[in-house]
């Protein structure tokens, strides 16, 4: 499947930014699921690739001048093997047996992996744990924030994609197995479904395993990776800081299609492709 992705994302503060700094891990890498086969960036200025320790694609914007407002775009065609279930990588998968604030598990969560895996650690273990999480924590907009903790998502049985992934990787690491965030698009033919994801990998019989908790899904069929992390704050699309700007608007447009993807103004930054 071909898939083709238009990503813009706009932020308008109240006051003047004196001076800010973008993190963009908007660009994908080639893999064994997915081939890029173009992809740029559209940007206030030029800016360089470089690779961050979880080998994503990093981009870093600086602006030093007075703004009150950003645009960063990111658009390309990424060709995805339907049919391949895992993905095989060279580099070690124990780091991802590190929780982090996000994902700390305690007792409650502990218990819960125990039970929904019997304690086992394969695939279906995991599939089984995958659809346990979807019928205790409900998808429901607006209930969770970034800085959610896996731990409040998981006691108040609500939240979104990037929840339920933080609580299976809490899951998961209480099991003993490695596993990691992964930021991304889903590609859906129903307009209910956010085309900007979230879902975790599991490293299971040498090879990582997708398991998108929101959609109950373990073949990644339609999904296109962008980056991947110990949380959402190593893989998220885009993070910054900056100084002053007051309150901060920040609207985003995501499509995803099977169609050629449209063109955006602004400085456009062609990515090489990764092999």
């Amino acid at each position: 499947m071909r898939l083709s992705i238009s990503h813009e994302t706009t932020y308008h503060y109240d006051d003047q930014v004196r001076a800010s700094i973008q993190y963009l891990r908007l660009t994908p890498h080639d893999s064994e699921r997915q081939h890029v086969l173009s992809w740029q960036l559209s940007l206030p200025r030029p800016v360089r690739a470089q690779v961050d320790p979880f080998g994503n694609i990093l981009h870093v914007l600086t602006l030093d001048e007075p703004h009150e407002s950003i645009v960063i775009g990111a658009r390309g065609q990424v060709e995805i093997d339907e049919k391949r279930e895992a993905e095989h990588e060279s580099q070690s998968a124990l780091p991802f047996l590190r929780f982090t604030r996000l994902t700390e598990a305690d007792d409650a969560i502990r218990a819960f992996a125990a039970k929904q895996t019997r304690k086992r650690t394969d695939r279906i273990a995991l599939i089984d744990l995958m659809h346990g999480l979807n019928q205790h924590i409900v998808y429901t907009p607006g209930s969770t924030a970034v800085d959610t903790r896996a731990t409040q998502a998981f006691a108040n049985g609500a939240g979104v994609c990037q929840d339920h992934t933080h609580v299976f990787l809490a899951c998961a690491r209480s099991l003993g197995v490695p596993a990691r965030y992964v930021s991304g698009y889903l590609y859906s033919e129903s307009s209910e479904h956010l085309a900007s994801h979230a879902w975790a990998e599991a490293w299971i019989d040498d090879a990582w395993y997708s398991f998108d908790v929101t959609n109950q899904l373990s073949v990644p069929q339609r999904h296109l990776k962008l980056a991947v992390g110990l949380d959402y704050l190593d893989a998220c699309p885009v993070r910054g800081m900056r100084r002053g700007g007051g309150c901060e608007q920040m609207h985003a447009k995501v499509v995803v299609s099977d169609s050629a993807p449209v063109a955006m103004p602004g400085v456009q930054t062609q990515v090489q492709r990764q092999s």
